[in-house]
């Protein structure tokens, strides 16, 4: 007799021969070391943003067994319902330790004299990774084209404006950037999308050198840094030896009233 249960809803159920092992996830996360090295990668940080994507995995299946817990079923008694809730929290707590295990490896806390936990690096700013610095990349460049256009007066400084403005944090933080930055420009899209049509590509300043980083899409992640931490933005700013003037035109366009 099959014990398998028929797919509810007109799910589709893997068979559980099909799905990879240990070995399978192994021989993929070497694999993919290997190949990433070859670009001139550090296996570390490759590591570790491998831990990044695994703790997101993670994460995603703690939030679907939180709605199996939200969820469950009241109509085949209460024994059922309560059996039914023990079983989704003990799925849901060991689902949340292998995620802060995957983060503790993202952020190196497993290393020898790594930190004890996250939030041991709460305050500590560690030398900005390459990979640090491409994931800022690909955070920045959808929210900036939600905004405006590419400009042929980028001034091509992404790298170094985002050197300075990772260098304002910890390991954990980078860890959630582009998150982080989702919410910024949600938060305050009505004000981005002013300052982009007043001071970006294709406005009356467009070529004024002030608000030459409206051209580039590091700008998004400059403004993020002048709201959430400017001081330690500045302070990053005069270190990497970026022009003062980028950094006051941001400010003042960030300040200026509509229309100003």
């Amino acid at each position: 007799m099959n014990s398998e249960q028929p797919p509810s809803h007109g799910a589709t159920v893997v068979p559980t021969d099909t799905l990879p092992n240990a070995a399978d996830v192994r021989n993929a996360r070497t694999t993919l070391l290997g190949l990433l090295a070859r670009t001139g990668v550090p296996e570390d940080e490759t590591g570790r943003l491998i831990a990044l994507v695994e703790a997101g995995a993670l994460a995603e299946a703690h939030g679907e067994v939180a709605r199996v817990v939200a969820n469950a079923p009241g109509d085949r008694g209460e024994r059922f319902r309560l059996g039914w809730l023990d079983g989704a929290r003990a799925v849901d707590e060991t689902l949340l330790r292998s995620t802060e295990r995957a983060l503790r490896r993202a952020l190196g806390a497993d290393e020898p004299g790594g930190a004890e936990g996250p939030s041991d690096t709460a305050h500590v700013h560690p030398p900005v990774a390459g990979v640090d610095v491409e994931r800022a990349k690909v955070a920045v460049t959808p929210l900036y084209l939600a905004f405006t256009h590419v400009s042929d007066l980028d001034p091509e400084v992404s790298e170094d404006v985002l050197v300075a403005v990772l260098g304002t944090m910890s390991t954990a933080e980078r860890a959630g950037y582009a998150g982080h930055l989702d919410a910024f420009a949600e938060s305050w899209s009505e004000r981005l999308n002013r300052l982009y049509a007043e001071y970006g590509p294709g406005s009356d300043v467009s070529i004024h050198g002030r608000y030459s980083l409206l051209h580039s899409p590091s700008s998004v992640a400059v403004l993020e840094r002048l709201v959430s931490a400017p001081d330690a933005l500045r302070e990053e700013w005069d270190r990497v030896e970026l022009p003062p003037v980028w950094l006051e035109g941001l400010a003042k366009a960030w300040d200026a009233p509509p229309g100003g």
